[in-house]
């Protein structure tokens, strides 16, 4: 005869009576259209502190999206967005839930068009969380304005302008701050940055601003940027991906962040326009 007695899932002792298998890692599919191991990049808002999940869209440019669903009968269709196998999509999918863009509730951004009294709650509700948050001193506000560099340093652009695979993207950090987002065996972000002296490098040149989609006449003519576009091709594919030399000959291993590139835009991103080119040192004078 057979006993039908379970057996324990512990011994005497305490040890597990079955072998304790590790955990598989997580990798990336080759065909999957996003390199994040998780669907989104959590993060906070810098302008309100809150909480937001930053997607990639179809055309690679990320979007920041409210980290709950909610319900699509108190959404506008015009604010309901949609993710699927990691990218966001700006419309409906048929499903009772949908996501909401973060631009839409965030409390310190205005109002732009009338909002659902589920969404005026909901912003209502950031908006308290951000007043506790700079209450307790937990978030300060992005400045609008960045920083004066040192006088004796080379004039080097907070956000420079790069022209790589024929397009000119606007980075969110100067070129030497630019950090690799590949995921590390420590699953910590790399810290290595993209810009390093070992490989090619692009140069400084003043390019034309003019646009040339029928858009209005700028007042500068040419500006700064840094052109990647005579390097090899794999070199600037490494660039877009925002990588450093040592993860770009490892495509298996997964990004930890967005690539933070923005394209770049002549009206929306005047102010970044430099008519000179940052290599020299500028020496200010003393008022007298």
């Amino acid at each position: 005869m057979r006993s039908t007695t379970a057996l324990p899932a512990r011994r005497w002792d305490g040890s597990p009576t079955r072998p304790h298998h590790r955990p598989r890692a997580l990798r990336v599919a080759t065909d999957s259209p996003s390199r994040l191991l998780c669907a989104a990049q959590p993060a906070r808002c810098r302008d309100c502190g809150n909480r937001i999940d930053r997607y990639t869209r179809t055309n690679q440019h990320p979007i920041s999206l409210h980290p709950h669903e909610m319900t699509a009968a108190a959404v506008p269709a015009r604010c309901r967005w949609h993710v699927s196998s990691g990218i966001a999509h700006p419309a409906h999918d048929g499903t009772p839930w949908c996501r909401v863009p973060h631009t839409t509730l965030c409390p310190a951004h205005p109002v732009t068009a009338p909002l659902t009294p589920q969404l005026a709650e909901l912003r209502r509700h950031l908006a308290l969380r951000t007043r506790r948050l700079l209450d307790t001193g937990a978030f300060t506000p992005h400045p609008t304005e960045p920083a004066p560099a040192p006088p004796t340093t080379p004039c080097q652009p907070a956000q420079p302008v790069v022209q790589l695979l024929y397009c000119r993207y606007l980075a969110q950090r100067p070129l030497d701050d630019i950090q690799c987002v590949a995921l590390t065996r420590l699953r910590h972000r790399c810290t290595h940055p993209v810009l390093t002296p070992d490989a090619p490098t692009g140069t400084w040149t003043l390019m034309s601003a003019t646009p040339t989609r029928g858009q209005l006449t700028l007042p500068a003519s040419e500006m700064a940027v840094y052109d990647l576009g005579q390097l090899p091709y794999a070199e600037q594919i490494r660039w877009r991906a925002q990588r450093c030399p040592l993860h770009a000959t490892a495509p298996q291993v997964a990004d930890l962040a967005l690539a933070e590139w923005e394209v770049f835009d002549p009206l929306l991103h005047h102010s970044h326009m430099h008519p000179r080119l940052p290599t020299a040192i500028r020496h200010h004078g003393r008022s007298k």
